[in-house]
């Protein structure tokens, strides 16, 4: 039986125009943060709506002492925004030994942080443990993946059965499973990180904005020699895209392009970005050609091909890469 986590954890909750749900997700963590050594900062990313005056009033009105609001003063993404939770550490002052990165539509299930923390005790290299994530109904939401590739570029734009099975090695998105295991990356609406893995990786790079920050990081720190572990003993109920509205989106915003780019030009090179964006584009017109015969529908959003391909260009005839070299780390 294991013993008890005598980690300190800080669990940061970012805050963007959602305070009800990020009361809710706070009570629950508090729940399941009894027991452990730490405290709980809750992060409001500049909302600019009241949201940082109705959660400080929230906090104190119900007590709780465990639970402190900050304002980080400027809306700089989900990276900045916890990157400014981490650097405040715990209400004391002292650093915490664990980051617990919780949604403001994450609710945890019983143990669930006690299972992350007793994990990262008993393993020291591991530095990072997620949680296993499913909807209000039960179904299981994505959370364990592989590093993206040119292959997997290639593969989910031709979105075809046999291509799926020769590339099923770079499938980013891995299959549910119900035992721990070792993984590239985990999704960050639950996950816990070692801070030992912060300060030696620098923390988010705040050059995303919102997507591809996780696997930024696990991709710095896996090569720094950490690894990434999913726990689906640790549940987590996760609604999900409240803050970025992603479920009701028309179109790509270019942030995402911005962030996607960003990812495989920082960590592979400008010539392997641009070839991860001819290998998506030599897929779409697999799948299209598919379409013609077989009245295949697009799970991708309206306009996604020629939005990729347009915002590939504008970048390579600026010579612009995408991101923001002033950004800070923690």
């Amino acid at each position: 039986m294991s013993q008890p986590s005598k980690a300190r954890v800080l669990t940061i909750v970012l805050n963007y125009r959602t305070p009800e749900l990020t009361l809710r997700s706070v009570e629950a963590a508090l729940r399941e943060m009894e027991g452990l050594e730490g405290g709980i900062t809750v992060v409001d990313n500049d909302s600019g709506d009241g949201s940082f005056e109705k959660l400080t009033q929230a906090v104190r009105e119900r007590g709780w002492n465990r639970v402190r609001v900050l304002q980080s003063g400027r809306n700089g993404g989900y990276g900045a925004g916890n990157n400014f939770g981490v650097r405040q550490g715990l209400p004391d002052g002292s650093s915490p030994d664990y980051i617990y990165i919780l949604n403001s539509d994450a609710f945890p299930e019983p143990g669930a942080i006690r299972v992350l923390a007793e994990y990262l005790d008993a393993h020291p290299r591991v530095g990072f443990a997620g949680s296993r994530l499913h909807g209000e109904d039960g179904a299981y939401h994505q959370t364990a993946f592989r590093f993206p590739t040119v292959f997997s570029e290639f593969e989910t734009a031709a979105a075809t059965g046999p291509i799926s099975r020769l590339l099923r090695r770079y499938i980013v998105a891995l299959p549910e499973s119900d035992e721990v295991q070792e993984v590239d990356w985990l999704a960050g609406a639950s996950l816990m990180v070692r801070h030992r893995v912060l300060e030696e990786t620098g923390g988010f790079d705040e050059r995303f904005f919102l997507y591809f920050e996780e696997t930024d990081l696990s991709l710095r720190a896996h090569r720094a020699g950490w690894q990434s572990i999913y726990l689906p003993e640790s549940r987590v109920m996760h609604i999900g895209s409240v803050s970025t509205g992603m479920k009701s989106w028309k179109r790509i915003p270019p942030f995402w392009f911005d962030s996607r780019l960003w990812y495989f030009t920082k960590n592979h090179g400008v010539l392997y970005a641009a070839l991860a964006t001819l290998a998506h584009v030599a897929g779409a017109l697999i799948f299209r050609s598919r379409r013609l015969v077989q009245k295949k529908r697009s799970d991708q959003p309206e306009r996604f091909l020629g939005d990729l391909v347009s915002h590939a260009l504008r970048c390579a005839w600026h010579r612009r890469l995408v991101g923001r070299p002033e950004a800070a780390s923690i």
